[in-house]
């Protein structure tokens, strides 16, 4: 069984692809997923007792572990933890120097994350291209994929949990709210009136960035454009966007799995 590991600014999520189960293509059935907090103080211990905590009878099963980190700090102490608790195991952590397959056609290729990364490659893989990711986490992440799989560039924007954060933390008589879809779009009370700014404002921005991005990407063929949700937040946005063609929950853990494939034989 192959552990997949996607660290982020605010959630870790694992999954768990289980080789019997594995067809033959690259969009092979996830097995188990798992979603937690992200802490940056977390050391290799305290992570590993969780991994195993969760991953229970299957934390013994494992046969590889494919991962990567936004976080320099929670990297540092994944390393420490593959290295301590599964030493025998193969693993690729996706960092410069491992193979991708994805042409980084970009100012300076050791900036970009490695999750945009993967999510390119999956999404080239998967849905073909050109294409474009939104990645709906604790920024929202635009990844341009050309039509032969190279990644262009994005555009990246505060996330969604940010933005309700901010109003509630910097406007006196504003609160957080629960985002969900307002009774209309004209608000007749304050939380309705956030509720309608956040969801069907975020919606516009998508809808507004992508339109740009597929007109300079593919022009006078922008409707051939593959536009692909991802991230924990993009179940809210979905049914509210216009440009949206696929939703991946999982197109991270995927790519993972793609770029073990190419690093381990």
């Amino acid at each position: 069984m192959l552990l997949t590991v996607d660290i982020g600014n605010t959630n870790i999520v694992l999954g768990l692809f289980d080789g019997a189960r594995e067809g033959a293509g690259n969009d092979a059935a996830l097995f188990r997923d798992w979603r937690m907090r992200t802490d940056a103080r977390m050391t290799a211990d305290e992570m590993a007792l969780t991994f195993r905590g969760l991953l229970a009878e299957y934390a013994n099963k494992l046969t590889g572990i494919a991962a990567l980190s936004t976080v320099p700090a929670v990297l540092r102490e994944l390393r420490v933890m593959v290295d301590r608790y599964w030493p025998q195991l193969p693993r690729v952590i996706v960092e410069p120097g491992v193979r991708t397959g994805v042409p980084l056609l970009c100012d300076n290729p050791r900036e970009i994350g490695a999750d945009r990364i993967v999510n390119t490659l999956a999404a080239y893989t998967l849905y073909g291209g050109p294409a474009i990711v939104v990645d709906f986490g604790t920024s929202t992440n635009f990844d341009v994929v050309s039509a032969r799989g190279e990644f262009l560039g994005g555009a990246l924007a505060p996330g969604i949990e940010i933005s309700i954060d901010a109003l509630a933390t910097r406007a006196a008589q504003l609160v957080k709210v629960q985002l969900v879809r307002p009774r209309s779009v004209i608000g007749k009370n304050t939380v309705e009136a956030l509720q309608s700014g956040l969801l069907y404002g975020f919606a516009g921005q998508v809808d507004g960035l992508v339109r740009r991005i597929a007109t300079e990407l593919a022009p006078g063929a922008e409707r051939d454009v593959a536009v692909i949700a991802t991230g924990g937040l993009a179940p809210l946005l979905i049914a509210e966007s216009h440009t949206i063609t696929h939703h991946a929950p999982h197109l991270t853990l995927r790519g993972l799995r793609m770029v073990f494939a190419r690093n381990i034989t």
